[in-house]
């Protein structure tokens, strides 16, 4: 079996690079002649972002952003939610005073995650086109794990973090980062070989999205 595994290796190597000594190859540029960007106004990448999200089984919203605030502290009541796990750096004024927050540094277990009522999080980009959050894990989302194992995720998405179409997030996160992305696309769900659909399996059952318009 090593044996096998070193010839395959080698073969592939061989394909990338050429034989051993032989001068590097260049990879041949490849012809993309996909759309790469959309000049859609702002207003209907909106619709479409909520749109998409409501079409995906989540509850979105659309709120200005002085109602941001008064928006968190409603969802998180209807949830009965008053165990918050948050990223290190959530605005304070996000944070209803009822609400316990647990701010991740990197310190919260696995079993602390699962046994919150949720958590609240910022995003990097929306997707207009297919109604996906994209998050990099940079300023207020926290680490990967943070939005993963708690079974309800509330999210912030600006309106002027959402894009028209896959390509042009895909663009702008290549020059902005090097971390893991996480893409959300509604609840968590998968079905088995007979087709019955079933929630939260590999990530929040439920998913709740505040947009925050210019």
């Amino acid at each position: 079996m090593r044996e096998d595994r070193d010839i395959m290796l080698k073969r592939i190597r061989t394909a990338l690079h050429g034989p051993p000594g032989a001068p590097a190859q260049v990879a041949p540029s490849i012809a993309r002649a996909y759309q790469v960007s959309t000049p859609t106004p702002a207003a209907v990448l909106l619709h479409q972002f909520v749109e998409r999200v409501a079409e995906y089984k989540a509850e979105v919203q659309t709120i200005a952003e002085n109602a941001l605030p008064t928006a968190i502290a409603a969802a998180l009541a209807a949830r009965k939610a008053l165990r918050l796990a948050v990223p290190a750096d959530l605005p304070n004024d996000w944070l209803p005073p009822a609400v316990t927050a647990l701010r991740d540094q990197g310190q919260l277990t696995y079993q602390d995650l699962d046994g919150c009522d949720g958590v609240l999080t910022g995003c990097a980009l929306g997707i207009a086109q297919t109604g996906t959050i994209i998050l990099d894990h940079g300023p207020r989302q926290g680490r990967r794990a943070l939005s993963l194992l708690p079974d309800y995720h509330l999210c912030v998405v600006w309106q002027s973090q959402i894009v028209g179409i896959v390509p042009e997030a895909i663009a702008q996160l290549a020059t902005a980062t090097t971390r893991p992305l996480t893409f959300i696309s509604g609840p968590s769900a998968t079905s088995d070989i007979e087709l019955n659909r079933v929630e939260g399996v590999h990530g929040p059952r439920t998913l709740h999205v505040l947009v925050v318009t210019a």
